[in-house]
């Protein structure tokens, strides 16, 4: 490392801290200046704002963004950058977290089981007035807690099918169908507003998802006769990865413009929806470094209790390539698995990862696609951290906003 690029390094962590991170043109600029020991995490600012700039312009409602899918400052401030000032929540600590950084921005509650303390909290001291629910003694406690406020928005959870996800949300969150109509009811009773919402699961690889869950709203509303003030459609926009590459995200908002159409309401409820994912998964990639090589098993230093969790415990199939800083690079591609540092046999990512043939000890590697849960899966199991988060101006590896550069990474 050039002595220059070390002080410049060691003055942005130690004095200014991560928020004001080091920007660098290119991951392979970083790698080159750097030569990390650690596993060093990037993120693209332009790709986020592609991404904000892309629902803005097509979703016929409020977006959301999902706190949960990456909540490190920088992001957070990137989104509202770019215009989406509203956020989705899912505890307390989300919530104080927003409110430091955007004191202005307008935060909803919307997981489903809460603790007592926890609504209080967020009622009275940080100006929290929406809630979702799933269940007659959920709604009980937020009525109960807020002392009958009557400036509250609550949102009923209808449980529908996850068929078409990748990951299946349905088992732990929604009241069914049937038991929503009462739930609605006592909610209309209640609240300033109320609104019907519905999940179809992370990752969602069709957008027929989105049309049956507002058809069963609609028989909902049929039912009980009530026209919800708002319907959230919630998250599951997928991103794109080398084995799961959806279809356009134009198709998915037709399907919810068509079926919100097909209800034939005289007045239109709001429309609201909570993108994680799809906002910001490509705009994120790890930086790892090969410690050994077994035939086709690459030894790294992060993994699935690091930023690859997708890769080990979801089995997603992520973009890699070989950073070859002047290097030959094999024209020969292998088929790899990867192995974290940790003494766990769980931490595996299955892959296939395909890259050059050559590639041994002391190769860094990008990885892509990792915008989305990464960070917020890390633990610090058996002593392997690492917290070092920079900015890069090159385009993500993969994109479903960027029409020439989403089908250059292979599966085996």
């Amino acid at each position: 490392m050039k002595t220059r690029t070390f002080f410049k390094f060691f003055y942005f962590f130690n004095k200014k801290g991560i928020d004001e991170m080091q920007k660098f043109n290119s991951v392979d600029q970083l790698v080159n200046d750097i030569r990390p020991v650690e596993p060093i995490y990037c993120i693209r600012p332009n790709s986020i704002k592609s991404a904000c700039n892309w629902f803005k312009a097509n979703f016929p409602g409020e977006i959301l963004y999902a706190v949960k899918t990456n909540p490190i400052e920088k992001v957070i401030k990137c989104i509202a950058e770019n215009g989406i000032s509203h956020f989705d929540v899912a505890s307390i600590n989300e919530i104080k977290l927003i409110k430091k950084i955007l004191p202005n921005a307008r935060s909803y509650y919307m997981n489903t089981v809460k603790s007592r303390e926890h609504i209080k909290e967020a009622y009275y001291n940080y100006n929290i007035r929406d809630f979702a629910f799933d269940t007659k003694e959920e709604l009980q406690k937020i009525i109960e807690t807020t002392n009958g406020a009557k400036d509250l928005t609550l949102y009923v959870r209808v449980s529908i099918s996850n068929e078409h996800a990748e990951i299946d949300l349905s088992q732990k969150f929604g009241a069914l169908p049937s038991e929503a109509l009462g739930l609605l009811r006592l909610a209309k009773a209640h609240a300033k507003k109320v609104g019907l919402s519905f999940h179809v699961g992370s990752q969602c690889m069709h957008p027929i998802s989105y049309a049956k869950g507002i058809s069963e709203v609609g028989n909902i509303i049929k039912k009980t006769k009530i026209i919800p003030d708002i319907i959230n459609v919630g998250g599951g926009f997928p991103s794109i990865y080398p084995d799961l590459q959806p279809q356009p995200l134009e198709n998915y908002i037709n399907e919810i413009k068509k079926a919100f159409d097909l209800l034939k309401l005289n007045n239109k409820p709001e429309l609201l929806c909570e993108p994680g994912r799809a906002l910001v998964a490509e705009s994120g990639s790890s930086i790892v470094k090969v410690v050994l090589r077994k035939k086709q098993k690459l030894y790294i230093n992060d993994g699935t209790y690091g930023s690859l969790f997708d890769a080990g415990v979801l089995n997603f199939v992520l973009p890699t390539r070989m950073i070859s800083n002047g290097r030959m690079t094999s024209k020969k591609l292998t088929s790899f698995s990867l192995y974290g540092p940790t003494c766990d046999s769980a931490d595996f990512m299955k892959g296939p990862f395909i890259l050059p043939n050559n590639l041994k000890e002391g190769d860094y590697i990008e990885i892509g696609q990792l915008g989305a849960y990464s960070l917020t899966f890390r633990t610090k199991f058996n002593g392997f951290y690492s917290n070092q988060i920079f900015e890069v101006q090159d385009k993500p590896m993969m994109s479903m906003y960027e029409k020439d550069n989403s089908s250059s990474y292979l599966v085996a």
